[in-house]
C-alpha cells in the first residue's frame, strides 16, 4: 500500500522539484563517483538511466531535457572549438585530417563489411549504421578541461579530427535521409553540399565582424554572453535550415569566435562555467534517460546487434589512432588519449539512428528497426563509459608527466605590479595583464591605487576601482590581491612598493599630454624610470585588447645585449598568442634572429613575420601599415643603456603625429644586469668575454660617429 502511494508522486512533473533533482544530481554525483575514481560525467549518464523512464521513473524526458540538452550538445561543440589553439591547430592540421579521415574510413568499412556479413542487412542500411560507428562526440572533453591539457597537441588534434568525421558522417546521414523524400532529385547531393559550402562561407566571413563590432562598442559581461550565445544558436539554426545537423554550425562558430573570445579572458571563463554547470550535465542525463537497461536482458538479435556495434566502433576508432600514432611518430600516452576522446558515441549516432528508425519503407519496414535503436542506446552507454574512463586515466597521467605539450614554458615566474590611476583605462590595463600571464603562473597579481595622505574622497574612489579590477581579474578566474597606498608623492608610492615587494614588472597607463609645457610621457613615468631598474610597461587602448587582430613590434638596434630582453619577449609573444593574432617584429636582423629563437622554442604556434631595419626609429614608416584594430608595441631604451640612441628621443613627437588614434604599449625593459645572462642563456649562450667584446664595438661605432659629426 505505501509503495502504491509513494508511486502516486512518480514521475515528478512539478518543474521546482524537477529542476531541483537535475541540481543535486549535478551536484552529488561527482562527488560520490569521485570517491570511486570514476568519471563524473559516467555519474551523469547512469543518474540519468536511474531516474529515468526505464529506470525508476522518477522523472519523464519531458520538453525541458529536449531544451537543455540540446543547449548542451551545442555547448560541447562550442567549447570545444573554443578551446582549440588555432595557432596550433594550422600547424597540426594535417595530423587532424589524418585522424579524421581515418577516424571516418576505418570504422565505415568495417561496420559494412559486418552489417552485410554478420547481420544481413541491405546495403543502405549497413551504409548508414556503419557511419554511426564512425561518428563521435567529445563527451570526455571536460575530463581534460578539468586536467589542465585541453592545448595538449592530441587534444587539438582529436578535436579538429572531430569536425572532418562528422562532417562526413553528417554528410551520409544527410544524403540517405534525402533518397527517401519524395522531392529529392539527381542534383539532390550538389545542392546539399553546395549549401553547406555557401553557409559556412558566410559565417567565416560575417561572425567575426559582427562579433568585432559588438566586443569593441558593448563592454557589459552578461550583454557579451548572451551574444555569443545567440551566434552559436544562430550558426545552429542556419545549419539545420540548409539540411545538416547542428551541431556543425556550433563548431564552426566557435573557429570563428575562437580569436576574438582569448582563453584567458572573463568571458570565457563564463562561457565554460555556465557550460560545465548546467547545460552540460542536462545534455548527459537526458542521455542517460534514452537508456533502456532492459535491452541488455532482450531478445539475443538485440544483444548480436548491440555486440557487432560496440565492437566494430571501438576497434575502428582504435585502429585510427594507432594509425596516426605511426604515421607522426606519436607517444602511446598521446594514442590512448585521441582514443578515449574519439571514441564516444552520442551526438552524431543518435541523430543517425533516430532518422533511421523514422523512414518507413515501401513493404512497412523501418530502414534500422528496434534492434538498432535499441543496440544504438547500449552503444552509446558502453562507448561513453570506456571513453570517459580511458580519458580520465590518460589525462591525468599525461598532466603529471607534461609529455608532448604543445607548448614550452620559460623557468622563470613574473609577479606584476599594476598601478590604476583612472576609471576609463582601468580595464584595458588589467585585460592586458591577464593576457600577458602565463597559464601557469600561480602568482596573484597585484593592483594598487595611490593616493595623497589627506585626500580622504581619492581613497574612497580608488577602493572602488581596485574592486573593480579585482572583479575582472576573479571572472578570468586569476587571483588579484589590491590596496590603496598613502603617499606624498605618486611616483614615490609606486616606486616603494615595487622596492618592498620585489616586483619584477610594473604595469601603467599611458599618460597623455595635458599642456605643451608637459612632458610626454609625464612626470610620474619620469620618476619611475630614474627611480626603478624593473621593467615599466605603459598601456593605452583605443579598443577592447580582445579585439586586435595584428600586434607590431618596434624594437631598437642591440636591443638583445638589454638585461630585459626575453622579459619583454616573452611578454608580447604570450599576448599574440593569447589574441591568436599575428605578430610583426620589426629591428636589426641580428636582434631578429634571436627573437625567433626564443619563439621557436617557447611559442612555436605564434605566427611571426620580421622585418630587417637598420634597428632605427621606424615609427614613421609603421604608420602607413598600421590599421585601428592593430596594436602597436614601441620598446625604448633608457638613457645610458646600450641600445639607446638620440633618434628615441623622438618617440613622444612621432606617437602624437601618428599614433593617437592608436592602440599603444610602451615598454621600458628591465635594466638588471643579473636578469640578462639568465635571460639570454635560454635562446644563445653569450660568454662575459663575447658580451664584452659587443659592448666595446657598439661604443667604439658611437665615438667614431660622435667624432664625425
Amino acid at each position: 500500500m505505501e509503495l502504491s502511494v509513494l508511486s502516486s508522486y512518480f514521475p515528478v512533473t512539478d518543474p521546482t522539484w524537477i529542476f531541483f533533482l537535475v541540481l543535486s544530481i549535478v551536484l552529488f554525483a561527482p562527488l560520490l563517483l569521485g570517491r570511486l575514481r570514476i568519471p563524473h560525467i559516467i555519474g551523469m549518464i547512469l543518474s540519468g538511466v536511474v531516474i529515468g523512464p526505464h529506470g525508476l521513473h522518477i522523472l519523464d524526458r519531458d520538453s525541458s531535457f529536449e531544451l537543455f540538452g540540446q543547449v548542451g550538445l551545442y555547448y560541447i561543440m562550442f567549447l570545444a572549438s573554443m578551446e582549440m589553439d588555432m595557432q596550433d591547430m594550422r600547424r597540426i592540421r594535417g595530423k587532424a585530417l589524418v585522424l579524421g579521415l581515418a577516424a571516418f574510413i576505418i570504422p565505415l568499412g568495417l561496420g559494412i563489411a559486418s552489417n552485410l556479413l554478420l547481420l544481413k542487412y541491405g546495403l543502405v542500411t549497413s551504409v548508414l549504421l556503419a557511419s554511426m560507428y564512425a561518428s563521435h562526440t567529445l563527451i570526455s572533453y571536460p575530463i581534460v578541461i578539468r586536467y589542465g591539457v585541453s592545448r595538449h597537441r592530441s587534444v587539438s588534434i582529436a578535436v579538429g579530427g572531430t569536425i572532418v568525421t562528422d562532417t562526413l558522417t553528417l554528410l551520409v546521414l544527410a544524403v540517405i535521409g534525402g533518397m527517401f523524400k519524395e522531392d529529392t532529385q539527381g542534383w539532390f547531393w550538389i545542392i546539399l553540399l553546395l549549401k553547406v559550402i555557401l553557409l559556412s562561407a558566410v559565417i567565416i566571413y560575417a561572425f567575426p565582424r559582427i562579433g568585432r563590432w559588438f566586443f569593441r562598442r558593448y563592454n557589459d559581461g552578461v550583454l557579451q554572453y548572451i551574444f555569443v550565445l545567440a551566434m552559436v544558436f544562430l550558426g545552429a539554426g542556419l545549419m539545420e535550415l540548409v539540411g545538416m545537423e547542428g551541431i556543425l554550425g556550433a563548431f564552426l562558430v566557435g573557429l570563428v569566435l575562437n580569436r576574438l573570445i582569448p582563453h584567458s579572458s572573463p568571458l570565457m571563463n563564463h562561457l565554460e562555467f555556465v557550460g560545465n554547470a548546467l547545460f552540460i550535465p542536462y545534455f548527459l542525463i537526458g542521455v542517460g534517460m534514452i537508456i533502456d537497461v532492459h535491452v541488455l536482458f532482450g531478445t539475443g538479435d538485440a544483444l548480436k546487434v548491440a555486440a557487432v556495434m560496440i565492437t566494430m566502433a571501438l576497434t575502428g576508432k582504435w585502429l585510427a589512432s594507432w594509425l596516426t600514432q605511426k604515421v607522426f611518430r606519436m607517444s602511446g600516452l598521446e594514442r590512448e588519449l585521441m582514443f578515449g576522446l574519439s571514441n564516444a558515441q552520442a551526438a552524431a549516432t543518435l541523430a543517425a539512428v533516430l532518422v533511421g528508425y523514422n523512414i518507413v519503407l515501401p513493404d512497412g519496414s523501418r530502414l534500422l528497426n528496434e534492434d538498432v535503436l535499441n543496440g544504438t542506446v547500449v552503444l552509446i552507454l558502453v562507448t561513453c563509459v570506456v571513453s570517459s574512463l580511458i580519458t580520465e586515466h590518460t589525462a591525468r597521467k599525461l598532466a603529471l608527466s607534461g609529455e608532448g605539450m604543445s607548448e614550452e614554458r620559460g623557468p622563470v615566474e613574473d609577479s606584476t605590479l599594476i598601478a590604476l590611476a583612472y576609471p576609463d583605462t582601468m580595464e584595458a590595463i588589467v585585460n592586458m595583464a591577464l593576457m600577458m600571464r602565463r597559464p601557469t603562473n600561480d602568482i596573484p597579481l597585484q593592483a594598487i591605487n595611490v593616493v595623497l595622505d589627506d585626500d580622504h574622497r581619492a581613497r574612497e574612489a580608488g577602493r572602488k576601482l581596485l574592486d573593480n579590477a579585482v572583479r575582472i581579474a576573479a571572472a578570468a578566474n586569476v587571483q588579484m590581491q589590491a590596496r590603496v597606498r598613502l603617499a606624498t608623492n605618486l611616483s614615490n608610492g609606486i616606486i616603494h612598493a615595487v622596492r618592498e615587494n620585489d616586483f619584477s614588472e610594473v604595469m601603467v597607463g599611458l599618460h597623455l599630454q595635458s599642456s605643451p609645457d608637459e612632458s610626454f610621457f609625464g612626470p610620474v613615468l619620469l620618476n619611475l624610470l630614474s627611480g626603478l631598474n624593473r621593467q615599466i610597461m605603459m598601456v593605452r587602448s583605443t579598443i577592447p585588447v580582445s579585439t586586435v587582430r595584428r600586434i607590431h613590434v618596434a624594437i631598437p638596434a642591440k636591443a638583445e645585449y638589454e638585461a630585459g630582453f626575453t622579459h619583454w619577449v616573452e611578454h608580447v609573444a604570450c599576448l599574440a598568442n593569447s589574441l591568436g593574432c599575428r605578430i610583426t617584429y620589426n629591428g636589426h636582423p641580428a636582434t631578429l634572429r634571436l627573437v625567433g629563437r626564443y619563439l621557436q622554442k617557447y611559442y612555436p604556434s605564434v605566427r611571426a613575420e620580421y622585418y630587417e631595419t637598420d634597428g632605427g626609429n621606424e615609427l614613421k614608416r609603421m604608420s602607413k601599415e598600421i590599421r585601428p584594430d592593430h596594436l602597436l608595441v614601441i620598446v625604448c631604451a633608457r638613457r645610458g643603456s646600450i641600445s639607446f640612441r638620440p633618434s628615441l628621443d623622438h618617440i613622444p613627437h612621432q606617437i602624437k603625429k601618428y599614433y593617437m588614434e592608436t592602440s599603444l604599449l610602451v615598454i621600458f625593459p628591465d635594466g638588471y644586469a643579473d636578469s640578462a645572462t639568465h635571460n639570454l642563456s635560454t635562446v644563445e649562450p653569450m660568454s662575459p668575454k663575447a658580451r664584452y667584446e659587443a659592448a666595446k664595438e657598439w661604443f667604439g661605432g658611437w665615438l667614431k660617429k660622435t667624432e664625425d659629426d
